[in-house]
Order: C-alpha cells, then structure tokens, then sequence
C-alpha cells in the first residue's frame, strides 16, 4: 500500500492526558495502542505538567511515532480553564518537539468531522466510531478514545500537514 506510519494522537488535560497510538498504511488504519497519563492532582502544577512531559517523553521512547496530532485548545471553556489546557498542551508539545516528532495540531471541531462527520458530535458519538474504525481498541475511556481520533484525524489530513497547510 505504502509506508506505514505511527501516528500519536495527544488529547491533552492537566487532570487526564489521552494518547493513542495507530499506524496508517495508505487508507488503512490499525489500532497499536492507548492510554491515560494521570498526574497526581495534589501535586503543583509544574510537576504536574513535568508528569505529561515525562509520560509523552517515554510514549516516544517506546513507540517511535514519525506523526503526533494534538487537539487544540477550546477557548470557550473559561479563561482560567483555558490556560491551564494550553499548559499541559505546552508540556506534551515540547516533548514531542524535543522528541523530533513533526506535530499537527486540530480545532476539535475538525476532529469530530473527521471521524463523526458533524463537528458537534458528543464524547459518546466519538468513542463510539473510534471503536468501530479500530475495532482491536475495544472499549476506551473518552480521553483515550479523543486522543484516538485526533490520531485518526492526522492520518487523514497527513498529506496535506506534511505541506504545512493544517
């Protein structure tokens, strides 16, 4: 078909940081891997933010994604909230950055029209159809099954990102 590919979709959140992991081989998809990075949440919030760096830093390590895509940040959230969001994006950012991985970055609007096809599709919706793209996923917690369809969505907008376009 062509190269395969290892794609990290990154939902990041300073409570609950989302990373799947898939390959893309033309319009193929298969499902490698997911998980949670969880910072204690009576921490400070720079070791919290050093938790996903670390935890980003070893995803690398272990998989050896070429790609990451990582789920903008969703400014009518609040303020506050919003800065905080941005910070754990800062720390899986720079890690990826620091990794050599080339980053995409989506509005989740984008991702849920890549994978719904509607970009007001629920959290639900969205794990829902990540479960049937990648069937070996099985079920998955909804950071996880986020950070799946931003992987997903990075695979589909692959060539055009690779021109700086996304």
């Amino acid at each position: 078909m062509g190269t395969p590919v290892r794609i990290l979709g990154i939902d990041p959140g300073l409570r609950h940081t989302g990373w799947g992991l898939i390959v893309s081989d033309g319009p193929r998809l298969s499902y490698v891997a997911h998980g949670v990075i969880s910072p204690d949440p009576d921490l400070a919030l720079a070791e919290r933010l050093a938790v996903i760096f670390n935890g980003v830093s070893e995803l690398i390590g272990l998989h050896s994604p070429q790609f990451a895509g990582v789920e903008e940040t969703l400014v009518n959230a609040g303020a506050q909230s919003a800065l905080k969001l941005g910070q754990a994006r800062g720390a899986a950012m720079t890690a990826l950055a620091v990794g050599s991985v080339e980053v995409a970055e989506f509005a989740p609007r984008r991702i849920k029209q890549a994978i719904v096809g509607t970009g007001k599709a629920d959290k639900d919706q969205i794990a829902f159809m990540v479960q049937r793209l990648l069937p070996r996923a099985g079920q998955v917690k909804a950071d996880a099954a986020d950070a799946l369809a931003c992987a997903i969505c990075t695979a589909h907008y692959r060539p055009v990102v690779a021109r700086g376009v996304a």
